[in-house]
């Protein structure tokens, strides 16, 4: 098929800002399924803010400011607005949708005409996201796609040399983080403090209770930190349509500890990756458990090594065309 992706951000990138931090999840998730559907054959153009129009590993990258031809394509993604389809012509369209939308934001940001002109259909990203949008925003139909990691996750080296003390919180400090330093400091922290919160630069005062920041770096880095924690803790958000910061813990083979607020009871299968708690001090117990039981760690630990790398961008891609 030839694919088109169209994308509008206010920063440049493409696919060698892959590892970088500029990036979202968003742009993450456009460059390796981009990747993937071009290795499966398919023909891939990319519109988008890009520092200039090339050919990057036979992906063509256009930057959206430019002349653009309105080719036909068997099929264009836009990237969380409707009205990027008005930029060329398709088959078939499908709209990302990378956040919860009531009908009047949906109105608000001017993609209602657009969305009944082109019809596209939605892509969902789990069963929360599914359950949350408005049932009339996606009265043209849906698909279904689950992220998988970048590879360089995957291709990591996973190590026993970990501190034992240590947790760890990479998603964004809005996605309750003040939450997590909350239970950390009124139920973790005075239970155990050797214990250490390793979390990724932000705003919040964190000079107290073994809270460290990390500072937000590339990819590397991020593996780095992550493959020394022995827990990934993370209460989850309401605007957790995915979590790719749980999803990459997992395959570093990290137990997971959550509240499971927004998505995050689906990134976590109860007893086999991770716990999903029920409050504070549940989660703080959950906690604190993986830290002193060293059998109920290493019995998590094991099932993830197991279920390592089953889940990958060839794979996930395979699975949304299918459903075309």
């Amino acid at each position: 098929m030839n694919i088109c992706f169209i994308d509008k951000t206010d920063f440049e990138y493409n696919s060698k800002d892959l590892h970088s931090h500029i990036l979202r999840g968003a742009e993450t998730v456009l460059i390796n399924l981009s990747n993937s559907l071009n290795e499966m054959g398919h023909d891939i153009t990319i519109i988008n803010n890009c520092p200039k129009s090339e050919i990057i590993n036979d992906i063509k990258w256009i930057n959206i400011n430019s002349t653009i031809d309105k080719n036909n394509y068997d099929l264009v993604f836009a990237n969380g607005d409707c009205r990027l389809f008005n930029l060329v012509n398709s088959k078939k369209k499908i709209l990302f949708s990378h956040s919860l939308q009531s009908i009047e934001k949906f109105i608000r940001k001017k993609q209602l005409f657009a969305y009944l002109k082109h019809k596209p259909l939605v892509c969902f990203l789990s069963q929360y996201h599914f359950k949350k949008r408005p049932k009339i925003l996606h009265l043209f139909g849906n698909v279904n796609l689950r992220y998988a990691v970048d590879d360089i996750f995957l291709n990591s080296k996973i190590t026993d040399k970990i501190d034992n003390n240590l947790a760890i919180f990479t998603s964004r400090a809005d996605r309750n983080l003040d939450l997590l330093i909350k239970i950390w400091s009124n139920f973790i922290y005075p239970k155990n403090n050797n214990l250490k919160l390793l979390v990724t630069e932000n705003n919040f005062h964190t000079n107290k209770a073994n809270i460290i920041k990390r500072k937000l770096s590339n990819q590397n880095d991020l593996i780095k930190d992550l493959l020394r924690a022995r827990v990934f803790v993370i209460p989850g958000h309401s605007a957790e349509l995915f979590c790719l910061a749980a999803e990459e813990a997992k395959e570093l083979c990290i137990p997971i500890v959550t509240m499971g607020k927004g998505c995050l009871s689906e990134r976590v299968e109860e007893g086999r990756t991770g716990f999903v708690a029920k409050n504070e001090k549940e989660f703080a117990n959950y906690t604190l458990e993986l830290f002193n039981n060293h059998d109920l760690w290493k019995k998590i630990r094991n099932y993830l090594l197991e279920i390592r790398g089953k889940k990958n961008w060839k794979s996930e891609a395979k699975n949304l065309i299918d459903q075309l």
